[in-house]
Order: C-alpha cells, then structure tokens, then sequence
C-alpha cells in the first residue's frame, strides 16, 4: 500500500507541476496585455497594439499547453484517486464542473476571437474579449483555488453513515477564510512570473539590441507590474495566509518554520538550517531571535508551538520538503521584491535602459518565479499531509486500492517521456515568436 500510495502521489505531483508552468503566466499574463489593448486605445500607439499581439501568441502557446497537460489530471481523479472522488465528488465536483462549465469555455471561446478577429470587431471589441478572456482565466483560479481551500479547511459540509460528503452550504465554498488570502496570494505570484518574463524578455531586447523600442516597453512595464504584485504576495496576501495556518493548521506551521520543540518566550526566525527531523532538530542555523512571534502574533514574547505540541500521526508526512520547499519560496519572493524595487528606482533615475548588470539580472531571474509558485504550491500541499482533506480523510483512504503501484509507475514513466517532447516543441515554438520579434518580417 504504502508503495502504491507513493507512486500515485509521484504521479499527481509531476503531472500537475508540468501543468501548472502554464497557467502561472497565462493568468498574470491575460492582465497585461488587456493593459497594452487599453493603452492602444488611448494613444492610437501601434507599438501597443503589436505588443499585444506579441504576447497573445505567446498566450495561445501556454493556453494550449496548459489545456493539454490539464485533461490527465482530471482523468487521475478517477483511476488513482476513485475513493477520494467518491467520497468528495458531492463538494469538489461541483467547483470543479464550474471551472469546465463557465471559465475554461469563456476563456477559450473568446480566444479564438481575440487571435483572428480584430479586423473583424475593431479595436474597442477586441479590448472587450481581451478583458473576458482575462476575466475567465483569473474566475479559473478562483473555481480551482475554492475546491483546494475546501480541502484546506473543510466548510458547509456534512458526513453521510456511508463517509460520503455532501455539500448543506453552497455559499460557504466561496466565504470560506482560507479562499481570498490564498486566492489573491496565488494570482499575485502569477503576476510576479508575468511581469519577471515579460520584463526578462525586455532586457533580452535591448541586449541585442534588437527591438529596442519594444525591449524598453516591455522591461517597464513588467518592472511597474512586479514591483506592485511582488509586494502584494508578501504583504497583505502571504501574511494572512500564514495566520490562516498558525489559526488551522497549527503542526504544519511548526514543520514550517522548523520548530521542533516549543518555543515559550518569544520564538525565533531561521533564515537558514537543515532540518534533522531524526534527532528533531535544525543544523547549522542562521535565526533572528523573537522575530517569528512578532510576525505572527504581533508580540515580541508569544509562545509558539512546536511539532512536541503534536502528536506524531499528525505531522505532515515530508518535514524537510516542507520546510525546504517553504523557506525557498519565501527567499525568492524577498529578492525578486528587492530587484523590483532597485529596478523601480533606476527606472525613475532614467537609468534602467542603460543599466547593464539589472538587465542581465533580469534575464537570469527569467525562471525564478515559477521555481518560487511551484515551490509554494508544495509548501500547501505537503504542509496538509497526511490529509486529503484536513483532519477528516486521510491521503491513504483517498487513493484507489485497485490500481497497482506497477500500472502507475509505468504511466509515469510515460508521461515523462512525452512531457519531455512537449516541453522542447513548446520551447522551440515560443524561441521562434522571440526571435521573429512583435515586428516578423513575412517573406
């Protein structure tokens, strides 16, 4: 069972991680070109219109890529997880359904409008299905992110005799408090990758020395974009979301921060260590003294509770994953706010453009941001083992007892090999619409 339940987490992970390159800038990515749209009607600049164009290529791509590598997913839910989806379908499938049913058909349905349409509607239309578009990509995120807060902190339900659970609140889906922090949090890291590649790409330009008009367009629009969404996923967003776990999630907070034993008068925060979660401690450790407790309670002096506090069936399953996949999101997330606002400041100077080293900073830092989503989405899922869904179904009573480690493991397999072939197709394609610039030149 356990090597069973290991493969069909193997499987899940990786396909959803693959996924999950895609929507992370299709979502970000939909707001700024409505921007370049709404900037176009406003100066009648053609620069603004070709950028748009530019970059709703680069949409389509990541929109198709993501459509693909989504539909295994659900197919999961039945083969590996048909307990899970048996015993949730009742709350989960109707967020979901949503999600299929109005965001994903008014998300691609205006798309083809927006790629081919434009003579056709005119400008100010096409603004319109840009936005609803927009609109349909970020109503997507919030659909999925309710069915993943409901698992997060169950909500309006109830448990039949036979251990099914049936939805008595609709409306608690969407009031649940650990939907908006977790919702805003989510979309403004989206925006943090969309303003880092359509920034990176900028400085890409103007390095060449190719495009430059457009490299200096995009550069300072992703600078203005970043600076604003990488503050917002830390403050309000990331810190009401952390009080959310303190609040609900007491154990995976601990496994966190790396608190194995209680810390009584005032706890510390460890900028780095390693966690031994044998001898239940943290090696090596860098920490501030009784700034942990400030920020999470406000006071210099308040206890935090450690794992001690919990009893060890509680604690999540992958401490150092956890702990690990937690502290390198927050460190990310803390030096992309510093480039954004060093490059923010050089940018009032009139200096950015001619700054080379943040130039090839930002190009270095192309990846980063989806490094610091996907390590974030683990540091969720992780901190919730061993729940499916928290406190009340276990992962182990979720996966499909009829489903062998042999046949997951091999469609695993499979799925890393075509993966690897769609990953260099889409490279390819996207290194071509780079290249070619917002201006290709037709033979």
């Amino acid at each position: 069972m356990e090597e069973m339940l290991f493969y069909d987490r193997m499987q899940f992970a990786f396909t959803i991680t693959f996924h999950y390159l895609f929507p992370q800038l299709t979502m970000g990515l939909s707001l700024i070109i409505v921007y370049f749209k709404w900037k176009f009607l406003k100066t009648n600049d053609p620069h603004y219109n070709k950028a748009t164009h530019f970059w709703m290529r680069i949409f389509a791509l990541n929109f198709a890529m993501g459509v693909v590598t989504g539909i295994p997913m659900e197919f999961q839910f039945g083969t590996n997880w048909a307990k899970f989806s048996e015993l949730t379908g009742g709350i989960i499938g109707q967020t979901l359904a949503m999600e299929g049913m109005f965001s994903f058909f008014l998300e691609s349905s205006f798309l083809g409008m927006f790629l081919f349409g434009e003579k056709i509607l005119g400008h100010r239309w096409h603004f319109v299905t840009g936005l609803l578009i927009c609109l349909g990509s970020w109503a997507s995120g919030f659909l999925i992110i309710a069915t993943h807060s409901w698992m997060q902190h169950p909500v309006g339900y109830e448990v039949l005799e036979n251990g099914k659970f049936v939805l008595t609140n609709f409306s608690a889906l969407f009031t649940n408090v650990w939907l908006w922090p977790s919702y805003l949090h989510n979309q403004m890291a989206s925006m943090v990758t969309s303003s880092f590649v359509v920034a990176g790409i900028g400085a890409f330009y103007i390095l060449l020395n190719k495009n430059v008009s457009y490299g200096k367009l995009f550069l300072k629009t992703g600078v203005v974009f970043g600076l604003i969404s990488s503050i917002i996923v830390a403050m309000p967003t990331g810190d009401l979301l952390a009080k959310n776990v303190v609040k609900h999630q007491p154990v995976t907070f601990a496994a966190m921060e790396g608190i194995f034993h209680t810390e009584k008068k005032g706890a510390e925060i460890v900028l780095i260590g390693q966690p031994d979660v044998k001898d239940k401690k943290l090696d090596n450790k860098i920490a501030v003294p009784n700034v942990l407790s400030f920020l999470t309670y406000g006071n210099w002096d308040t206890e935090v509770k450690g794992l001690d506090q919990f009893p060890e069936d509680t604690h999540p399953t992958n401490i150092s994953g956890l702990y690990y996949a937690y502290h390198i999101m927050v460190g990310l997330g803390t030096l992309f706010i510093g480039v954004m606002v060093l490059a923010a400041f050089q940018l009032t100077r009139k200096q950015l453009f001619q700054t080379k080293w943040l130039l090839w900073a930002f190009l270095f830092l192309m990846p980063f941001p989806y490094i610091a989503n996907i390590t974030g989405w683990y540091t969720a899922e992780l901190g919730r083992q061993p729940w499916l869904v928290y406190d009340l179904l276990r992962t182990a009573d979720g996966a499909s007892p009829t489903v062998s480690s042999g046949n997951t493991l091999f469609t695993l397999m499979g799925f890393v090999g075509l993966y690897a072939l769609l990953g260099m197709l889409f490279a390819i394609l996207v290194g071509k619409i780079i290249y070619h610039g917002p201006e290709p030149k037709h033979s």
